[in-house]
């Protein structure tokens, strides 16, 4: 297997990290981090003028035609930036699921492609298994509720998983509530309701399936990217760091914690590019995509870990970048099951599958 960029995929990356890194300033940060969203809608439309938000949609949908590794390269940099974009709720979960119903139901992703409408995935109930939604639908009306729904105070429509399937509803229909969330990330979820609200069938419980696989793909690779910036960062701050007239990194302890934190974010990165491009391809993922999704919430914990450990008291400064990209991390590991969980469901599907 060869999973590897080509040419053109390394070209796109070069373009998404350009585009990210420069606008994303550390005072620049800072000032959307203090704005009532606190996500750079400003930056998600130029990406959008780029055709990188719709880059794995139909080009009759406005997208670029591409599959899902095009997708995962430009949700990569926005990891490796920690950029304050809604990447992993409309190019992996709620984008990709509409597109799914376009000739049927074009309204669906309008202004989606061009940026200026915001669209995503509620899957989180208070209580249970993403994998196992319990939301419910009759005579097409739903009820339920979601919590921790990426950018659901900015979306005007909603890709709910429920018991048998995904529907779309529109943010603005009657019975549908949204309520802020505050999380340590710093970009506020929503808590939204819905009271019997009208509800579109976009896909059965293989829609759902895919939409997750997606999302844990798009945690992983994003895991992976901000793995190698924060170890780029423990790098450089202990070789210059200086303590008894040395830098800290020439010291045994220091270098082999950074090791260490090396071994863990290469893992990290060979297991969620491997689910990635399994995905892809259409091939069977679930083993692969459940040990990427182990290895990016354990082994990026890790990463975290050490990297603050290693920088000591400026690890805890928030304008430093270390402090968004540990964040992160700590909501994507939860994310569409962390590492316990998907450790349980990798040794269900081995102990079924015993050759």
């Amino acid at each position: 297997m060869d999973f590897s960029l080509t040419p053109d995929q390394d070209a796109l990356r070069d373009l998404a990290h350009q585009i990210l890194r420069d606008a994303c300033t550390t005072e620049h940060l800072a000032a959307i981090s203090a704005s009532e969203s606190a996500t750079d809608l400003a930056l998600w439309k130029t990406l959008a003028d780029a055709g990188l938000v719709a880059i794995n949609l139909a080009e009759a949908a406005g997208g670029g035609g591409y599959g899902w590794m095009e997708a995962a390269i430009v949700l990569s940099e926005i990891g490796r930036i920690a950029a304050p974009l809604p990447g992993l709720a409309v190019m992996a979960m709620a984008a990709p699921a509409l597109a799914a119903v376009y000739g049927e139901h074009p309204e669906l992703l309008d202004g989606v492609a061009s940026g200026d409408r915001v669209v995503t995935a509620a899957i989180h109930e208070p209580v249970g298994d993403p994998w196992a939604p319990t939301v419910t639908v009759a005579g097409g009306l739903l009820v339920g509720t979601k919590v921790c729904v990426s950018h659901g105070l900015l979306a005007t429509r909603f890709v709910v998983t429920a018991a048998d399937g995904l529907y779309s509803v529109d943010a603005a229909a009657p019975g549908v509530s949204v309520e802020r969330q505050d999380t340590t990330s710093g970009v506020p979820d929503a808590l939204v309701t819905f009271d019997h609200a009208p509800a579109l069938r976009i896909g059965g419980v293989d829609a759902t399936r895919a939409l997750l696989l997606r999302a844990q793909s798009a945690a992983c690779v994003m895991i992976a990217a901000s793995c190698q910036t924060v170890l780029a960062l423990t790098a450089e701050y202990t070789r210059t760091r200086q303590q008894f007239d040395r830098p800290i990194a020439s010291f045994q302890a220091v270098s082999q914690r950074a090791a260490d934190a090396y071994i863990d974010t290469e893992a990290v990165k060979l297991t969620a590019w491997q689910a990635a491009w399994r995905l892809d391809r259409g091939l069977p993922c679930d083993e692969a995509m459940l040990t990427a999704k182990f290895w990016s919430a354990e082994g990026g914990w890790r990463v975290m870990h050490a990297a603050q450990h290693l920088h000591g008291g400026v690890g805890v400064d928030r304008s430093y970048p270390l402090h968004q990209h540990f964040f992160n991390h700590k909501q994507l590991e939860l994310q569409f099951g962390s590492a316990t969980p998907s450790l349980l469901r990798l040794g269900r599907i081995l102990a079924d599958n015993p050759g």
